[in-house]
């Protein structure tokens, strides 16, 4: 059984999470998905309904429930009070970024151990990873996480907390190569190489096939899906827009999403005379994203660095775009040259131009050939790089690994963990725990 912690789930946004989960069944591992939040995002997408893993929710803040928090680490502290103090000492130690880490780990601890789980997995190096490496210390099972990019490159992130969960966890799994290289640099070169590894997020090939392609008749379509914030470059996008109508260049726009800055983009869409031309369609479900992918003539992800360093890691929308065929006009950040080639899959170019974006959308959007070489070769490099199947079943090897006996050895500050005494389930239903398939839209 494999314990997967997550901030929050499902999560609208989150779509490669929710593949990953599904490939994992479908290769028979069992989990269990432990949310620290329940989902507020108000829609879902279809392909829930697969999932048949249950997933329990912890209450969310200590405010709201200390008599649950507090009993839930008296009953550690009783039971292993060795490993509690140490794992407090740890959390001493990296404070402030650590805390509440702490307080939510003997509540996933005994979820864990009530079902069973052999290991704990969690995605993003932020509360989800801090909470689950003291919870697995716990409970003496190995502790893995997946980071992707705001988690690492976020200003205000604790470079300090971050190394030190690279260096206790079994495996680390980033979706770059970038990524590993950057999160290599923190822990320096005598870090075992093996430790870190990428696994580009995958795209079920069988789903994402090319189709008939763009409507005749219709403008030509730039499609951008993503959530609505700086790091996303919507805003670039309109810019290019409008440079493109100025040209006289025939297109349609719709950009998929929801955040933040729908009101920004929507006065400049405004400002600049495009509402007939560019749309701010919303949240939509994965189908019916990958329906408009398919009839799109690019994909547009002109992504920038944020002000407060955040930044894309690989957006998923890509790999997705080249297995259907699309091409991809994208910009110069993180992982993402890693997937568009400039010239043979789509255009590279250096974030924060609108005028390069406009002419190199120009350029796909008057050659219905050049799309076609883009968009066959791009669907070749994704059956190289970004199968679902072949990455996921990467993942699933280092998940079910014997896990100490492939590490070095038990981290300096906590020996005596490799075996310990495991926490005792508490008996019974736990009254702090809602359990929910997976599917409901609860």
């Amino acid at each position: 059984m494999i314990g997967y912690v997550l901030k929050m789930y499902p999560r609208f946004s989150e779509t490669f999470v929710l593949a990953e989960i599904l490939e994992l069944e479908r290769l028979g591992r069992r989990m269990r998905l432990i949310s620290l939040k329940k989902p507020d995002d108000g829609c879902f997408h279809e392909d829930l309904a697969r999932v048949r893993s249950g997933v329990r929710y912890l209450p969310e803040r200590f405010p709201g429930h200390p008599i649950l928090f507090l009993r839930a680490h008296l009953r550690a502290l009783a039971q292993r009070p060795v490993a509690y103090l140490r794992i407090l000492f740890m959390a001493l130690r990296w404070l402030p970024g650590s805390w509440k880490g702490f307080l939510r780990a003997p509540l996933i601890a005994e979820e864990a151990a009530a079902s069973g789980c052999t290991r704990l997995h969690a995605h993003f190096a932020t509360l989800p990873a801090v909470s689950a490496l003291f919870a697995a210390r716990m409970i003496a099972v190995p502790f893995t996480f997946t980071a992707h990019a705001k988690d690492i490159f976020l200003r205000r992130r604790s470079r300090r907390l971050l190394r030190a969960l690279i260096i206790h966890a079994e495996r680390v799994v980033t979706v770059s190569e970038f990524n590993r290289r950057y999160m290599a640099g923190l822990v320096g070169a005598d870090f075992p190489e093996n430790r870190i590894v990428r696994i580009y997020n995958g795209v079920d090939l069988e789903r994402f096939r090319p189709g008939a392609g763009p409507e005749d008749g219709e403008p030509p379509l730039i499609l951008a899906v993503g959530r609505l914030v700086e790091k996303k470059g919507f805003t670039d996008l309109v810019d290019a827009c409008a440079i493109l109508r100025e040209r006289h260049v025939r297109f349609a726009c719709e950009i998929v999403g929801k955040g933040l800055l729908h009101d920004e983009l929507t006065r400049r869409i405004a400002a600049r005379g495009l509402e007939s031309a560019v749309r701010l369609v919303g949240p939509l479900p994965h189908g019916e994203v990958a329906r408009r992918l398919s009839q799109a003539a690019l994909l547009a992800v002109p992504c920038v660095v944020g002000e407060d360093g955040n930044r894309d890691g690989l957006p998923t929308v890509i790999p997705e775009a080249m297995a259907l065929g699309v091409p991809v006009i994208a910009t110069r950040v993180t992982g993402i040259p890693e997937a568009v080639e400039d010239g043979r899959t789509g255009r590279l170019l250096e974030p924060g131009d609108p005028e390069v974006l406009a002419s190199s959308m120009a350029e796909l959007l008057e050659s219905p050939a050049l799309r076609t070489r883009m968009g066959e070769a791009g669907r070749r490099r994704a059956e190289e790089d970004f199968d679902l199947r072949k990455n996921v079943s990467r993942l699933d090897r280092i998940l079910v690994e014997s896990s100490l006996a492939d590490s070095q050895a038990a981290p300096q500050d906590l020996p005596g963990l490799r075996s310990p005494r495991p926490l005792k389930p508490v008996s019974g239903e736990r009254p702090w725990s809602e359990e929910r398939r997976t599917g409901s839209r609860a």
